[in-house]
């Protein structure tokens, strides 16, 4: 798992497509995220333009308890809301890119956001961590 300054990025390997979209809602879910859309990207450009794109799905998570709290404390955080998970088709196997909350709500400069991104943050970590491990466990590495 690499952190990058601005998002979380799990590769997995030896996993499928489908697979790896259940892995990571199972995985949102234990840390108390819902997924509220799922964009299928690939399909949208083939249904919008007539092109062909990698599997491609963005879904936008959202955890209520820190949703709630950061609209309490910011109601304009709502621009910022759900926390995207790209998961993708990349030649090496599935790629599982999540955003970070701390550089999200940065945008805001609200001091009553920062430890609710951390929170999230935390969790989205924790999110990631368990993406790789089960997809190893999947994968029978």
């Amino acid at each position: 798992m690499e952190q990058m300054s601005n998002q979380l990025d799990v590769q997995l390997e030896g996993v499928d497509f489908q697979v790896a979209i259940e892995l990571t809602k199972r995985a949102l879910s234990t840390e108390g995220f819902g997924v509220l859309t799922e964009i299928d990207v690939k399909e949208t450009l083939r249904k919008k333009l007539d092109v062909d794109f990698p599997p491609y799905t963005i879904l936008g998570a959202c955890n209520p308890k820190l949703a709630h709290a950061a609209l309490q404390a910011e109601p304009q955080i709502g621009l910022f809301l759900p926390c995207n998970v790209v998961v993708k088709q990349v030649d090496t196997g599935i790629s599982v890119q999540i955003v970070d909350p701390t550089m999200m709500m940065s945008a805001v400069k609200s001091p009553a956001l920062e430890d609710i991104a951390k929170e999230a943050n935390n969790k989205l970590v924790r999110v990631a961590s368990s993406l790789k491990s089960s997809s190893a466990l999947v994968a029978g590495r």
